[in-house]
């Protein structure tokens, strides 16, 4: 069955928005192609679906690994190096998470809180 909609963004949340589209951008390679007071869209050369960052002032980072609370959202980027991949987003200000349930993959959090994965390309 052919759907009527086409992915167009990812949004996350952030309560600084400027702070997580540069960590995104240096992390991917992804240009910021529109900025407005509240929202930051990223998009890669080749176009794609866009990564958006919207300003929450009040924004709260999930929790992880904890059943309590919703994950909210995660993104996952493929990558060739593990290693490589790792020191550079811990450089941009990542963190990684102590629980890692996977070998193939790594999970960490961007510097407003949300999960994402750095996993081993096939």
């Amino acid at each position: 069955m052919a759907g009527v909609a086409r992915m167009a963004n990812v949004a996350l949340e952030a309560a600084d928005p400027v702070r997580l589209a540069e960590f995104y951008r240096d992390l991917t390679g992804m240009n910021i192609v529109y900025t407005s007071e509240d929202w930051i869209t990223l998009k890669g050369p080749n176009g794609g679906t866009a990564l958006c960052i919207q300003q929450a002032p009040g924004h709260q980072p999930p929790r992880w690994p904890d059943p309590a609370s919703s994950m909210q959202a995660h993104v996952d980027f493929w990558v060739d190096d593990l290693d490589a991949a790792e020191e550079v987003a811990l450089r941009l200000g990542a963190t990684k998470f102590d629980h890692q349930p996977g070998t193939s993959f790594r999970v960490y959090a961007d510097p407003a809180g949300h999960p994402f994965c750095l996993c081993l390309a096939d």
